[in-house]
């Protein structure tokens, strides 16, 4: 596959937004799309699995693979808490002939597309309201009070970044929201 036909898509919303949601609607509809599978410290959640939902790494290899410049894109997501995308990750899809979709965090997805100018695409999720993106953490049921509280703040934080992505979608209805993911997705493949 040519170098110049080696294309990125970049997903990010502050959590609760429905990135997710989008991220697996699209890679049902289209084989062509891989997810790119993310390096977290974090322990695995409920019945995710190492290598399929993260690649499950302690604090002290993901700094060593951050020396070693085996990241495109990294942050501190939350105090001690390390999320990352690996180049070998990208490289294993490519080689794969498919175009890489990144479920990622806000910053972190800059900071990628920066690198990537001409071939990605970065969409940004808006959820209705900062109240709203509450009401659906709080219905997932997996966070304590503190958690709820940081992820929200960091919520409002993510919001004010949403004019540095190549493109906007309003969630505020998850069927409207996937159709207008997918087109602008299609219009940047040239499918």
């Amino acid at each position: 596959m040519a170098s110049d036909s080696r294309k990125i898509i970049i997903i990010a919303a502050p959590s609760g937004s429905g990135k997710t949601s989008i991220t697996r609607f699209l890679l049902q509809k289209y084989p062509a799309l891989s997810l790119s599978i993310s390096a977290a410290t974090r322990k695995p959640r409920g019945e995710e699995k190492d290598g399929v939902h993260y690649h499950f790494i302690s604090e002290e290899d993901f700094k060593h693979k951050i020396e070693e410049n085996a990241f495109v894109e990294w942050e501190m997501v939350y105090e001690g808490s390390y999320y990352g995308t690996l180049k070998a990750e990208l490289e294993r899809i490519w080689n794969l002939g498919k175009t890489p979709i990144l479920d990622i965090d806000v910053k972190g997805a800059i900071h990628l597309q920066d690198q990537f100018p001409n071939r990605c695409l970065s969409i940004f999720i808006e959820p209705p309201s900062v109240a709203e993106l509450k009401k659906r953490l709080e219905s997932r049921g997996t966070e304590t009070p503190e958690s709820l509280a940081n992820r929200v703040n960091k919520a409002s934080y993510e919001l004010s970044f949403k004019n540095h992505f190549h493109k906007n979608i309003l969630n505020d209805d998850l069927e409207r929201a996937c159709s207008e993911t997918e087109q602008v997705i299609k219009e940047f493949l040239g499918w």
